[in-house]
């Protein structure tokens, strides 16, 4: 690893700090290194506040060093006004020395004008600088500017023998019971939550609005609870479902295809969005490709053993063609898989 690597890392792993108040807004660090030693560094902390360069800059002591000095940013600089100035014009008023950037803004708002223009002020820079770890960084972000949709997380939880959900059924005059399967763990169900805190929507099918009725919010998780999404195609969600009755807000999508889902949530601003389920709504995104992310945690009981006797629903776990693990871990004994879609429309 030389030396623009090593900072870089470091900008990589300050701008995570901002991890839970940046959006819609990218994570972002900054690093100031000076004759090989680190004089200031600073990252993104919250959305509408100052940038990582501001943060980073403002830590130096001896603004006299900023002409001999090198700042690694992970993001390319800003070139316009938003909430803050631009933080290409800080840099090039500052007089550093030297730019390594770890990749370049795809928002067309800035999309290598912030390069540009201290390239021009006469400063040396350089780009791609660990630009794949860059861009993990901030998958939604990248998502919602490349493809024009928000980035989509798909979770679910199975049992050892490939289920998700059974239900005992009754007469057919009446509805089907509610679930009778549990498989995630205390620690894995806060985890979701955190999740949820992470995105700035969440969805789920009419099935699952109907037959579990969601509160779909951040509980166990200190946090903001997302926009809530459900489809209703045939008016068939009543009015006292707990998505329908309590905060934050619901959208019910009517006739629209996932297509036109997706367009319109991009229109909102929705950079992240989780899928809880169920089957059918998480095997349409599937088949359309439209998913990036898959968070599967794999129970150690067989769902048939606890169904018993009674006659059941059984819905089993979609297939993921096209995914690639991306992590591993085992929390509350239970293997929690992280995949990537190697194939996202």
């Amino acid at each position: 690893m030389n030396q623009d690597e090593l900072f870089m890392k470091r900008a990589i792993q300050i701008a995570r700090c901002g991890e839970a108040g940046t959006a819609p807004n990218p994570m972002v660090g900054a690093v100031i290194v000076c004759n090989g030693r680190i004089i200031g560094e600073g990252y993104h902390r919250k959305y509408g506040g100052p940038h990582a360069e501001v943060n980073a800059i403002n830590s130096v002591q001896d603004s006299k060093l900023f002409k001999e000095s090198t700042i690694y940013v992970t993001l390319e600089p800003c070139s316009h006004w938003g909430k803050t100035p631009p933080c290409c014009d800080l840099i090039i008023d500052k007089g550093f020395k030297r730019v390594v950037v770890g990749m370049q803004d795809p928002n067309q708002k800035v999309n290598g004008q912030g390069i540009e223009r201290i390239r021009q002020a006469g400063i040396q820079v350089e780009v791609g600088v660990l630009q794949d770890e860059c861009e993990a960084l901030n998958s939604s972000f990248l998502t919602f500017h490349r493809r024009k949709r928000p980035f989509i997380t798909l979770k679910w939880a199975q049992t050892s023998d490939g289920i998700i959900g059974i239900r005992k059924t009754v007469p057919t005059a009446e509805k089907s019971n509610p679930s009778v399967l549990r498989i995630s763990t205390p620690m894995n169900r806060m985890l979701v939550h955190r999740l949820r805190t992470r995105a700035q929507a969440i969805m789920v099918g009419t099935e699952t609005a109907l037959n579990d009725n969601p509160e779909l919010t951040a509980r166990l998780w200190d946090g903001p609870s997302p926009l809530r999404i459900t489809i209703d195609r045939h008016g068939r969600l009543g009015k006292d479902l707990k998505m329908l009755t309590s905060e934050p807000e619901t959208i019910v999508y009517k006739n629209q295809i996932l297509g036109e889902i997706m367009y319109d949530l991009h229109r909102r601003g929705i950079q992240h969005l989780v899928v809880e389920g169920g089957r059918k709504l998480l095997e349409s995104i599937i088949n359309e490709g439209l998913w990036d992310e898959a968070r599967v945690e794999y129970g150690n009981t067989e769902a048939l053993n606890q169904a018993g006797s009674d006659a059941c629903r059984i819905t089993y776990a979609p297939m993921l063609r096209t995914a690639k693990i991306s992590s591993e871990a085992m929390i509350d004994g239970h293997k929690v898989l992280i995949l990537l879609n190697s194939q996202p429309q």
